[in-house]
């Protein structure tokens, strides 16, 4: 049988490097879309096996790029991240949320391939609601979901939107609030946070790989559509709970200043649950678990015996 082929954008990231190499041990012929002069030491175990396409920002040229890779399905992951912006940060929200992503698009339409499952987040549903973007990075997420409706109604796209909450795992360069947890617990340093009341819902890397990949499938021989799917851990709790969770996974223990630090504005206190998961998925790793694979892969914490 042919193999299926992924195009990949963001794969210089945490989550779509993670993507890149799961494509590939399932057996997937896997290209990436990188912009010039991307680092691509995370993907350095798989990068023999990895065919990249290199994008200068022109739309005409990244016609020809999906056009030479000719993808079954396209997951789309690329995306510029900020939690509070500042006037100068405007154009690179639009231009790598929008822009880029509606150029991908042309693209795509331009050479016939119809299969796409793109990245939002949870918090375009601040407080609970149909659409309250908690932030300029989600209203971006949501205003593409916007155009994305176009392409799905005028040029036939098969389309799902995986809503992501909180990513953690092994071999995470992101200055995300787990890796906090285990720079101050190895270091010995005070960690000063908020009052610890906003919720994380913490979804294991394996867990949210499944999702992406549970989309693809439920697009196969669709026809036009456009769906959207939460990927939940199903089991939020709050940033205190979050540590304690850590200390009694790790071993460790957490200096923490609690209510040493202002908390940021909208963060989220109630948690998104008009959502439904991708078919057939769930998440199967618990945070305490999740934790201790990450530590363990990372070399932070000893193997457990038999292990």
């Amino acid at each position: 049988m042919t193999r299926r082929r992924a195009l990949v954008t963001g794969a210089s990231g945490y989550v779509g490097s993670q993507l890149a190499r799961r494509l590939v041990s399932e057996g997937w012929d896997v290209h990436v879309l990188v912009r010039p002069g991307s680092d691509l030491a995370p993907l350095a175990d798989v990068r023999a096996a990895l065919t990249v396409h290199v994008f200068d920002g022109a739309t005409a040229a990244l016609v020809e790029r999906v056009r030479e890779a000719a993808p079954d399905a396209v997951f789309h992951l690329a995306a510029a991240f900020l939690a509070q912006h500042r006037p100068e940060d405007v154009a690179t929200l639009v231009q790598a949320n929008l822009l880029f992503s509606t150029q991908l698009l042309e693209a795509m339409a331009a050479n016939d391939v119809r299969l796409l499952v793109n990245t939002g987040t949870a918090w375009q549903h601040f407080g609970n609601r149909d659409y309250d973007p908690v932030n300029l990075y989600a209203a971006t997420k949501q205003a593409f979901e916007a155009i994305l409706a176009y392409y799905v109604n005028a040029h036939g796209l098969a389309a799902a939107t995986l809503l992501l909450f909180d990513t953690y795992g092994p071999r995470d360069p992101r200055p995300k609030l787990v890796k906090a947890l285990w720079n101050a617990a190895r270091d010995g340093i005070r960690l000063s946070m908020t009052s610890g009341e906003q919720l994380l819902d913490m979804v294991y890397i394996d867990d949210v790989l499944d999702a992406f990949l549970a989309a693809e499938q439920a697009l196969r021989g669709a026809g036009s559509v456009q769906l959207r799917y939460g990927v939940s851990s199903g089991a939020p709790l709050d940033l205190k709970a979050l540590v304690a969770a850590f200390e009694a996974a790790t071993g460790l223990c957490v200096d923490v200043g609690w209510g040493e630090r202002p908390g940021r504005p909208r963060d989220v206190t109630t948690p998104w649950t008009g959502f439904v998961p991708p078919p057939g998925w769930q998440a199967r790793v618990g945070l305490e678990e999740g934790l201790r694979r990450s530590g363990e892969a990372d070399g932070l914490l000893r193997p457990r015996d038999g292990t």
